[in-house]
């Protein structure tokens, strides 16, 4: 069965101020219950966006999930993605089956090697080149894997290192572990070897040629390609009844963006969105448009969903 889920902004992209944002995000999770399956998170200090001031008002990830997590019981959580290096890989997996714990087991656990330099600067993070990021991804992987399963968890590595760590309590069961990012010769191949779920974004065709990356990446580690959930995520849908209205909110969303954003009538989303499910996508993660608006949720949730029941 196909799901889906929405992303809950971290800032503002009207002027509202985080109460507002907050009451807004309550009337989404509101808007899609009973539709969508989970809800996520981006994790960053600042606007990920140039287009807005550094000093917007930002909530921070996981305060943010946890907190609408227990206001909204119906919902599977996730952020997109946790940066490894903001949180030790021990204290983010205890935080993770904490949270698993207390929430019945309605988290995933998604994690990404970083890429955002000014903000690691800024706030007093080394940002190493990308191939030491994605090794240090790599060992916060394996931690976190032990954390989860053992009684206690022993790892020297080259980047973190834990001596008989204890993760309790840890839940009903180990949260998924989600792994994002595209590059072909060293994420993908973390990923084969790590991830329970994947997370991709792009259009169609640059999705497919990834897909064959991290199949080939599966085969050489002996890996079982099928059983790694597939994710996708667009910043943007754009829905409407009318094509023309569509079009018009895309054009005016700040993250438009033409080669990877669903726009059209519900019958015209669904054609596209069924182009990634025939590359196997199991979960797609979309942020509507017409936000803090609800009408293209409910649109959504209303006309879309139940044609991939």
């Amino acid at each position: 069965m196909i799901k889906f889920g929405v992303r809950i902004p971290e800032f503002a992209t009207d002027g509202s101020s985080v109460a507002q944002l907050r009451a807004q995000a309550d009337q989404l999770l509101e808007a899609g219950r009973g539709r969508f399956a989970s809800a996520w998170v981006s994790d960053h200090f600042v606007p990920w966006s140039s287009q807005f001031a550094v000093n917007t008002e930002n909530l921070e990830a996981w305060t943010t999930l946890t907190y609408f997590c227990g206001r909204h019981p119906d919902y599977t959580f996730g952020n997109i993605v946790l940066a490894q290096s903001y949180r030790a890989p021990a204290l983010l997996a205890k935080m993770a089956t904490t949270l698993q714990a207390l929430s019945g087991g309605r988290l995933i656990l998604a994690l990404g090697a970083g890429w955002k330099e000014d903000e690691y600067r800024a706030y007093g993070y080394d940002f190493p080149a990308a191939a030491t990021r994605i090794q240090q991804l790599a060992e916060a992987a394996q931690i976190i894997r032990l954390m989860f399963t053992e009684p206690s968890a022993t790892f020297h590595g080259r980047h973190y290192h834990v001596d008989r760590a204890v993760c309790a309590p840890k839940g009903p069961f180990a949260p998924p572990l989600m792994l994002a990012g595209h590059g072909r010769q060293l994420t993908l191949r973390v990923v084969a070897r790590y991830a329970d779920w994947w997370n991709g974004v792009g259009g169609p065709a640059g999705y497919a040629d990834t897909l064959d990356a991290l199949r080939g990446h599966c085969r050489a580690v002996g890996r079982d390609y099928d059983g790694l959930v597939k994710t996708w995520m667009t910043d943007c849908v754009a829905i409407a009844p009318t094509t023309a209205a569509a079009r018009a909110l895309a054009e005016a969303h700040p993250f438009y963006n033409p080669d990877a954003a669903l726009v059209g009538t519900p019958t015209e989303v669904a054609a596209q969105l069924r182009r990634f499910v025939g590359l196997g996508v199991e979960h797609f993660i979309l942020r509507f448009a017409d936000f803090p608006q609800t009408a293209g949720v409910e649109l959504f949730g209303r006309e879309v969903i139940p044609l991939f029941g």
